[in-house]
């Protein structure tokens, strides 16, 4: 029986309509989403585009900005720094990866913490580690949101993450392992693996939740899964110019439920960036408070 696929993108659709909803009904002035890149990365710019359409899409207004490579370290921290100050802007996103020699770390610092939709400051995963509410992750929370739209049930299950990235990999398995009533999906029992070592696949064939963010093609072959089990694809390669995930298409064969890549976590990812940039503009006085519509995702 083939795997039941989660749709990013129309989970996705089905988020941004709710936000255009709701910004529409707060009559106040509009939200502005920022952005900043970094050089000329083709596919970071990419990525920033699309999170630039789907702002618009939502009714958003969109600062796009755009520095050379060759910007110092000091460059970019006090152009984060105008934008937190900046009472306009509602939320900042810093594109990653930044050009060699700029101190990813450093520069987040900058970014005022209720304006971090990518929940990427420290202040924002220590809120998250705590288990107090907060901006979380965007990818992360965009995963267990469409897991969860599809009824994969997670509590008290065996999940297994290939992968360390601060990103992606750790704050999932923060939200996964954290009990409900701090944001979380009921305790399930997490295990983090890294990608090189030997024992990955008799890992990740324990597993009832596989989620892969290592970025190797291909690497996550069927024999590797249970029957049944929900596999996540994250990674991101380029084979011949071309976007590919971790996860063997043969996986499909055995898997019960598959986050697919492309079309599964990336479209989710704007989608809970933008609905972080909602929240935060709320939870600044920009947008009045929208009855029956959730408000932050904590509840994901």
């Amino acid at each position: 029986m083939a795997a039941r696929i989660c749709d990013g993108r129309a989970r996705r659709d089905e988020i941004l309509e709710s936000l255009r909803s709701e910004v529409e009904a707060g009559g106040r002035p509009r939200i502005t989403f920022a952005t900043v890149l970094v050089g000329d990365d083709v596919a970071s710019a990419r990525y920033v585009a699309l999170k630039h359409d789907a702002a618009e899409r939502v009714g958003l207004s969109v600062r796009a900005v755009h520095l050379p490579a060759s910007v110092s370290q000091d460059g970019l921290e006090e152009e984060l720094l105008s934008l937190s100050t900046d009472p306009s802007v509602h939320g900042i996103l810093l594109q990653l990866p930044l050009p060699e020699g700029l101190d990813e770390l450093a520069a987040a610092s900058r970014i005022d913490p209720g304006k971090d939709v990518d929940g990427m400051t420290s202040t924002s995963l220590g809120r998250l580690v705590q288990g107090a509410p907060g901006i979380r992750p965007c990818t992360a929370a965009g995963i267990l949101d469409l897991l969860g739209r599809h009824g994969v049930q997670l509590a008290r299950r065996r999940a297994v993450i290939a992968g360390r990235g601060p990103l992606v990999a750790l704050p999932l398995a923060l939200m996964l392992s954290a009990p409900e009533g701090a944001g979380g999906k009921g305790c399930a029992a997490v295990t983090v693996v890294d990608p090189g070592c030997g024992d990955v696949a008799e890992a990740c064939r324990a597993a009832d939740l596989v989620v892969s963010d290592a970025g190797r093609p291909h690497w996550v072959r069927a024999e590797w899964v249970k029957p049944g089990a929900t596999v996540v694809d994250v990674g991101v390669s380029f084979v011949g110019g071309k976007l590919t995930g971790d996860v063997d298409p043969r996986v499909a064969e055995v898997a019960g439920a598959l986050v697919p890549n492309p079309g599964g976590a990336g479209p989710m990812t704007v989608a809970l960036l933008l609905r972080n940039t909602v929240d935060a503009a709320r939870a600044a006085g920009a947008l009045g408070a929208a009855k029956g519509l959730p408000q932050g995702n904590d509840h994901v």
